[in-house]
């Protein structure tokens, strides 16, 4: 079955996880991804970890986790021989990614208005953390620190928190998102005119993006947020919507008639509260008064109540536990692959499912420049002339 990005071919210099998050999903629906990574090193990412463990002794799954579907090319693009051979990847290029501080690809030679004039057609796709120019430029960009300028971090928690940042890579992965929406778009605009074109995306411009409903509530409305100190969900909402102890775990609420609520509580009472800004203005006490209720049962038990009303409720996952869920199970969320060095390891599949053109996880995660060989005798090189690169130091192949 065909593939919806095949015949696609994307040059990859991203790292870390923004860009790479970005070509792993073209690389999931059917594009040619060559990384290419930093000669002997690598990615970033190769030398990151979680819960300071590796796979397989030295390969981490951080990277493991956003570099499926690429083929790996370590270079010292530095170098002469291997500006040239970039150069060469460029003519039958596509898509180039980079996420770089800006300016350093122009540096390196590696600019849009360098690859432009070599392929004319190239969409060129620059990722940043706070934007191309402008008074942040020379600042790094990381994840949390774009969800603590984007006001992100004070979305979530308790009033007497202190800023909560979401624990995973929330701008990173957004970010991401509209890479990879924007260079869509340009292919299909390039499928009518045949022009390329840069495109400039960055974490903050995402970040805010994404909670564009609370800031156009705030700039329209005129009036901040103020969080709750109970665990209400979100600052600009009243009960019940939030979070609930149960006898055994946690149990969440979300929008839901307040007498049909009420009934499934079995506690009368609490219509005392039957009013909308009453739910707001007395948030945190209706939450106490929800919660000790909800402390009686089990989150299981709450479930079978509630959901047999109909009542947008969900008991709260840890981690272990999504794998484990029924829906997840069925939806064929969690997959195996095969790699070369930690043999099988579990992947998050593709998210979505289309009925032409389905996504693949054809290829792991790649060893550090495990298929530099194959990418530069595409390109013509000889068996000789890619032993003497090797021998020069100019491209790493990594071997097991």
């Amino acid at each position: 079955m065909q593939e919806a990005l095949e015949g696609v071919k994307v040059l990859d210099f991203s790292q870390l996880l923004q860009g790479p998050y970005a070509t792993q999903m073209m690389g999931d629906l059917g594009a040619d991804i060559i990384k290419i990574e930093r000669n002997g090193t690598g990615d970033i990412y190769r030398g990151m970890t979680f819960l300071n463990k590796w796979i397989a002794k030295d390969e981490s799954p951080c990277f493991m986790a956003w570099n499926r579907n690429k083929r790996s090319l370590s270079i010292d693009i530095k170098s002469e021989e291997g500006k040239e051979i970039i150069y060469k990847l460029v003519k039958d290029t596509d898509v180039v990614v980079e996420n770089f501080r800006p300016g350093v690809m122009a540096r390196l030679g590696f600019g849009y208005e360098d690859l432009k004039k070599i392929n004319p057609s190239i969409i060129y796709c620059s990722a940043s953390g706070w934007g191309a120019d402008g008074p942040y430029v020379t600042r790094p960009g990381q994840d949390l620190l774009v969800q603590s300028v984007s006001g992100a971090a004070m979305t979530s928690g308790k009033k007497s928190d202190g800023p909560v940042v979401l624990g995973t890579s929330l701008c990173d992965q957004v970010n991401g998102l509209n890479s990879v929406y924007a260079i869509l778009a340009a292919l299909y605009f390039r499928e009518k005119t045949g022009k390329g074109q840069e495109i400039k995306t960055n974490l903050l411009s995402s970040a805010i993006a994404f909670q564009m409903q609370d800031f156009f509530a705030i700039q329209n409305l005129n009036t901040p947020f103020e969080r709750p100190e109970s665990n209400i969900g979100h600052p600009g909402s009243g009960a019940p919507f939030g979070t609930y102890k149960t006898n055994d775990g946690y149990l969440t609420i979300a929008m839901n008639p307040w007498a049909k609520l009420v009934e499934a509580l079995g506690e009368p009472k609490l219509m005392q509260y039957d009013d909308a800004q009453v739910l707001y203005d007395k948030r945190d006490e209706v939450h106490a008064a929800i919660e000790a209720v909800t402390i009686t049962k089990t989150a299981d038990e709450w479930l079978d109540i509630m959901l047999e009303m109909d009542l947008w409720v969900a008991k709260v996952h840890n981690h272990t536990e999504v794998e484990q869920n029924p829906q997840v199970i069925h939806n064929k969320t969690f997959v195996e692959v095969e790699h070369p060095k930690a043999g099988k390891v579990k992947v998050t599949n593709i998210p979505f499912t289309m009925s032409e053109t389905p996504g693949k996880i054809k290829r792991p995660s790649p060893m550090l420049g495990e298929h530099g060989e194959e990418i530069l005798a595409e390109l013509g090189l000889s068996k000789q002339e890619i032993q003497e690169l090797i021998n020069e130091n100019v491209i790493t192949i990594e071997r097991l």
